[in-house]
C-alpha cells in the first residue's frame, strides 16, 4: 500500500513539474533596467511558423479585457513581486527574502486582509499551505477544480495575465547567470504558487479563465494579421537593398592610412560612411564586444558585470585598473568614492522615507529648483557644472583605465585574437594604427538608457571590451603565436580602443601614442561627428540652420528629452561580407554590417559563428522593435511621459500596472500616432557561395528554426555570378529577379 502511494505521489509530482517547466516556456524573459537586452516578445511561440504565433500573441497577450475577478488578482500579485524584488528603492525591505519568493509570501501574507478581508478561516488556510511550491501547485490546482489535462494551459494562463512580471522571473531563473548581487531567491514554482493562491482567495472560480481564452482565441482567429504590410515592408526594401549593393567587384588589395573596427550596431553605419569620406580610412564591422567574454570588474568601486553577449556566459574576469600617480591617491579615491556612496544613500533615506521628504523640500527647496531650472533651460551648462564638480571632488586619474588580462590565460587570448581577425577578414595589409571602436551612449533621465548601449556587452559601453583586445593584439608574445598560424601583424602596428557615444558622435581614444597620424585622425573623427550630427538632427527633424554638433549634444544632457536618439530603430538588414559590398551605398543606419571573407573561412566556422550568435543577437532586436511598433501596449511600454520605476528593476504605467516589457512609444513612433519604425523581419543577406550557407544552416537548430518557421528571411549573394537567391522556407533557393 505504501509502494502504490509513492508511486502515486512521485507521478502527480511529475505531472506538476512538466507542467510547470512546459507552462513558462511561452514566456520571454525581460532584463532589468540596469542592463536591457533586447528579446523577441513571442520567443516561446518560435516554434511555429510566424504566422500562427501571431494569432497565438493576440490570444494570449494583446486581450484589452481580462475577466473583471482577474484584476484584483493581478493587483494583489504585483503588489507583493514589488516589494520582493525591490532593489533599495523601498526603506522597507519585505523580510525572508533569502529563504525564497513564496516562502516569504507564506510567511507574510497572513497579514494582509487584502487577501482574505476578516475571514480568519482564509488567514490559516494561507498558514497551512504546503512549504514546497510544488506542491502548493498540485494542490491549489486540484482545490481550483482544474482537469489535469488543462493544468498546462491553466497555468500558461496564470503568467500570461501578468506576462511582464512573468518574463522578469524568467529572466532571474533562467538568464541571469553570473549576476550574484540578488540576495532574493526566485523558482518558476514559486511565482506560480502565489498566482494560484491569490486566485484561490480572490475568485474561486478562476478556472473560468479556460472559457474566456478559447473565446478569445475565437476572435484572434476572426482579427486581421499584420503579415500583409509587413511583407510590404520587407519586399521593398528587399529590392532597395539589391538595387544598392549589385553589382560588385572586390576592392583593390591596398593598405589605408587607419583601419577602424566599429561594432555591427546600426548607429555605426553612417558613421562609418561619414568617417571614410574625410580620408584614407578602411572600416570593418565586428560584433561590440570583439570576441571577449569578460566580466568587468572596477578595481575601486569593486562593482562587477558581465560585458559579452547574453547567449554567452563570461569566462573570464578582467579588473579596470584606474593609474594614479601612486597608491595613497588610489586609497584617497576610495575613500572618496565611499563618502560619496554614503551620502547618496543617506540622501535616498530622506527622500524615500516617509515624514522625512517633507523636510527636506523644506530645507533644499530653493536649490532644488534652482537646479531643475538650470538643468531645464540649459542642460549643457548644467552638465558642464555637474562634471566640474565631480572632478573636484573626485579628480581624474592621471592616466585612461587599464585592464588586466591577467585572468585571460595565454592560449585563450590567442584564441580570441586569432578567431576575431579571420572572422572579420582582417589577416593582412595591416595600417600602421588599428583602432578598436566599442560603443555606448550618455542621455539624462531615462529610464531605458541601457536599452541605447551595447547589446552585445550586455546592455553595457562596449569600450572596456575593445581596450582589452587591444591590449592583446599589442602583446610580442600573442603576435609571434599568430605569426606561426600564418597572421602577420607588422611591428609597426599598433592597436588602440576606443568609444564611439552614439548620442553626441563623439569619439574617444585610449592607449594613445606618439603617432604621426594620431593628429588627422583626431580631426577627421570631429569633422565625421559633424556629418553624421547633421545626417541624425535631420532624422530627427530638426531645423536645417540649427548648430547639429550642439544640438546633439543638447539632447543628450537635457533631463526632459523623450527622444535623445532614435537607437536601433529602423534596423531592417544584417549584412555579412566585405566592406567593399556596401561602402558605396547609402543604407541609411538600418543595416547591422558584419564584416565576413569568405575565401577566409573555407569550412565556414567563421560563418557559422556570425549567423548563430551575432545575427540571432540582431533578430533579437529585430523583434523587439517590430512588435513594440505593431502593439506598443502589450508588447512595448506605452509613453515615457507616464513612466513609474519600480523597485529600481522596470518600469509601471502608473502605480501598479504590470512591468513593462518592450520600447517606449517614443522609441519607435515620432509622433502619438506615426510609426518611424517600419514593422518588418530581418533580411539576412550574406555575401558567400550557396553551399557554404546550405552547410552551416542545415546543421544548426536554431537558423533551421528562425528561417524555417519565417522569423528571419535570408538572401544570399554568389559571388561568382552577382546573382541574388532567396532562401524560401523549405530551405531551398529562389532566384530573385
Amino acid at each position: 500500500m505504501i509502494t502504490i502511494f509513492k508511486k502515486m505521489l512521485l507521478e502527480q509530482n511529475l505531472l506538476v513539474q512538466d507542467a510547470i517547466k512546459k507552462s513558462w516556456g511561452k514566456i520571454s524573459p525581460v532584463w532589468p533596467l540596469k542592463n536591457l537586452i533586447a528579446v523577441n516578445p513571442l520567443q516561446g511561440f518560435e516554434e511555429l511558423p510566424i504566422e500562427k504565433a501571431l494569432i497565438e500573441g493576440v490570444a494570449y497577450f494583446q486581450q484589452a479585457d481580462l475577466p473583471v475577478p482577474m484584476y484584483a488578482v493581478n493587483r494583489e500579485t504585483i503588489k507583493w513581486l514589488q516589494a520582493f524584488f525591490d532593489q533599495a528603492q523601498a526603506t522597507i525591505y519585505m523580510p525572508m527574502q533569502n529563504h525564497g519568493l513564496y516562502v516569504a509570501w507564506k510567511n507574510v501574507a497572513r497579514f494582509d486582509e487584502k487577501l482574505y478581508g476578516k475571514d480568519i478561516i482564509k488567514q490559516k488556510w494561507i498558514t497551512e499551505l504546503p512549504e514546497c511550491p510544488e506542491q502548493a501547485v498540485f494542490e491549489l490546482l486540484t482545490s481550483l477544480e482544474i482537469p489535469v489535462k488543462d493544468w498546462e494551459q491553466f497555468l500558461i494562463l496564470m503568467l500570461t495575465t501578468l506576462p511582464g512580471w512573468a518574463a522578469y522571473i524568467k529572466y532571474r531563473t533562467d538568464w541571469s547567470g553570473s549576476d550574484y548581487s540578488y540576495s532574493n531567491k526566485v523558482s518558476q514554482a514559486d511565482y506560480l504558487a502565489i498566482r494560484l493562491a491569490t486566485a484561490f482567495l480572490l475568485w474561486p472560480e478562476s478556472k473560468l479563465l479556460l472559457k474566456w481564452h478559447q473565446k478569445a482565441k475565437e476572435k484572434a482567429l476572426l482579427k486581421k494579421s499584420p503579415m500583409e504590410n509587413i511583407e510590404l515592408f520587407e519586399n521593398k526594401y528587399q529590392r532597395f537593398l539589391l538595387k544598392n549593393i549589385l553589382p560588385q567587384s572586390p576592392a583593390e588589395q591596398r593598405t589605408p592610412l587607419v583601419q577602424l573596427v566599429f561594432c555591427i550596431d546600426v548607429r555605426s553605419e553612417p558613421f562609418r560612411r561619414a568617417l571614410e569620406s574625410t580620408g584614407d580610412y578602411e572600416t570593418y564591422g565586428f560584433a561590440g564586444f570583439f570576441g571577449i567574454p569578460v566580466s568587468i570588474k572596477d578595481n575601486v568601486t569593486h562593482e562587477t558585470y558581465g560585458s559579452c553577449p547574453v547567449l554567452l556566459l563570461p569566462q573570464h574576469k578582467v579588473c579596470k585598473t584606474k593609474h594614479f600617480s601612486n597608491k595613497e591617491e588610489l586609497k584617497k579615491d576610495y575613500d572618496r568614492y565611499i563618502i560619496l556612496k554614503t551620502f547618496k544613500q543617506f540622501y535616498q533615506s530622506l527622500k524615500y522615507n516617509f515624514t522625512t521628504p517633507f523636510a527636506l523640500v523644506e530645507t533644499l527647496g530653493l536649490y532644488a529648483g534652482a537646479w531643475m531650472a538650470l538643468r531645464t533651460f540649459f542642460p549643457i551648462t548644467a552638465c558642464d557644472i555637474k562634471k566640474s564638480i565631480s572632478s573636484c571632488i573626485r579628480p581624474l586619474p592621471v592616466m585612461p583605465p587599464d585592464y588586466s588580462t591577467d585572468d585571460i590565460k595565454f592560449t585563450d587570448q590567442c584564441t580570441y585574437a586569432e578567431s576575431a581577425l579571420r572572422m572579420m577578414g582582417l589577416t593582412k595589409d595591416f595600417s600602421s594604427m588599428v583602432v578598436l571602436c566599442g560603443h555606448g551612449s550618455t542621455t539624462q533621465n531615462n529610464a531605458y538608457a541601457t536599452a541605447l548601449d551595447c547589446g552585445a556587452c550586455a546592455g553595457r559601453h562596449g569600450g572596456a571590451n575593445a581596450c582589452i583586445l587591444a591590449k592583446i593584439l599589442n602583446d610580442i608574445k600573442v603576435r609571434k603565436a599568430l605569426f606561426e598560424n600564418g597572421v602577420i601583424i607588422p611591428e609597426s602596428t599598433c592597436f588602440i580602443g576606443a568609444e564611439h557615444n552614439t548620442t553626441t558622435d563623439e569619439v574617444i581614444l585610449y592607449g594613445l601614442k606618439d603617432l604621426q597620424t594620431l593628429d588627422k585622425l583626431k580631426n577627421d573623427l570631429k569633422t565625421a561627428k559633424e556629418l553624421n550630427s547633421q545626417w541624425r538632427c535631420k532624422e530627427m527633424d530638426v531645423e536645417k540652420n540649427s548648430d547639429s554638433v550642439c544640438h546633439t549634444l543638447s539632447r543628450s544632457n537635457d533631463w526632459a528629452q523623450v527622444r535623445p536618439e532614435w537607437g536601433l530603430a529602423g534596423n531592417a538588414a544584417f549584412i555579412v561580407g566585405p566592406r567593399y559590398l556596401t561602402k558605396n551605398s547609402n543604407l541609411k543606419g538600418r543595416a547591422f554590417l558584419h564584416s565576413y571573407d569568405y575565401t577566409q573561412d573555407i569550412q565556414g566556422a567563421s560563418l557559422r559563428t556570425i549567423l548563430t550568435a551575432p545575427m540571432v543577437v540582431a533578430q533579437w532586436i529585430n523583434m523587439q522593435y517590430l512588435f513594440s511598433t505593431l502593439d506598443n501596449v502589450a508588447y512595448g511600454s506605452g509613453s515615457k511621459i507616464t513612466h513609474n520605476i519600480t523597485g529600481k528593476l522596470g518600469i509601471m504605467q502608473g502605480s501598479a500596472s504590470d512591468l513593462m516589457n518592450g520600447l517606449a512609444l517614443q522609441s519607435v513612433y515620432s509622433t502619438d500616432s506615426q510609426a518611424y519604425h517600419q514593422a518588418q523581419r530581418l533580411i539576412t543577406l550574406v555575401y558567400a557561395p550557396r553551399n557554404l550557407i546550405e552547410n552551416v544552416i542545415l546543421t544548426e537548430k536554431v537558423l533551421i528554426k528562425l528561417f524555417g518557421n519565417g522569423w528571419a528571411l535570408l538572401t544570399c549573394i554568389d559571388p561568382e555570378t552577382q546573382q541574388s537567391y532567396f532562401l524560401r522556407r523549405d530551405l531551398t533557393w529562389q532566384k530573385t529577379d
